[in-house]
């Protein structure tokens, strides 16, 4: 006779993953777009339950004049004060891209800041920045920035970012009409002993230029 096999129960780590096989097998069985928002919804909470997801949103400033990361992943090797003071440098540097207040600048980039990405004709140093802010908002007066993921790993902040607002000022001699403007930027910032040293960034250009009626013909 050959032996009974003996069925286990799948670990709990690999809840995550069947929840998202399962919603997957009810899209293409003809399930309603609601139902997998809904299984999604499950896996992402049950992945925001974890202890290491606990640990990170307890180390973010809550103050409401900050933006808030969507989405947060902290390297478990920080200690609490590094990782919570990583996190605020963001919080203030994209807040300062949400509303163009010099203030949050300040407090997120040290007088030494560089961009290593730095486009033509935007001055070096923490000044750079804020050139960018007010030319953005010439043409984007209500620009917004969401902070959609930071990933927190050493002396770096990675951050995806989502700009949007209406095209209702003026980009280079072309008055908007109030289009829609919607595009995406991936930065990696190196934070020093206090605050934010240097930079690279990208932004999708390509995009933005489309959108304002500028892209090249």
């Amino acid at each position: 006779m050959r032996p009974k096999r003996r069925f286990r129960p799948a670990p709990a780590t690999l809840t995550g993953s069947l929840a998202a096989l399962l919603a997957v097998t009810a899209v293409l069985g003809g399930a309603s777009a609601a139902t997998a928002r809904d299984s999604a919804d499950r896996v992402h909470a049950e992945r925001n339950s974890a202890p290491g997801a606990d640990r990170a949103r307890r180390l973010v400033d809550r103050s409401p004049d900050l933006v808030q990361p969507r989405e947060l992943t902290v390297d478990g090797s920080l200690g609490a004060r590094r990782a919570a003071l990583e996190i605020r440098l963001a919080q203030q540097l994209y807040t300062f891209w949400n509303t163009g207040e010099q203030r949050h600048l300040d407090a997120a980039v040290d007088r030494d800041f560089r961009d290593n990405t730095l486009p033509a004709g935007r001055p070096q140093g923490p000044t750079g920045p804020a050139v960018a802010s007010r030319a953005f908002r010439t043409a984007v007066p209500d620009l917004s920035c969401e902070l959609a993921d930071l990933l927190v790993t050493g002396d770096k902040l990675t951050a995806r970012l989502v700009f949007r607002g209406h095209f209702t000022g003026v980009f280079e001699g072309r008055a908007g009409r109030g289009q829609a403007v919607e595009f995406s930027a991936i930065d990696i910032q190196h934070v020093g002993a206090r605050r934010i040293t240097e930079d690279w960034h990208l932004e999708d250009n390509a995009t933005l230029l489309a959108q304002l009626g500028a892209a090249a013909g």
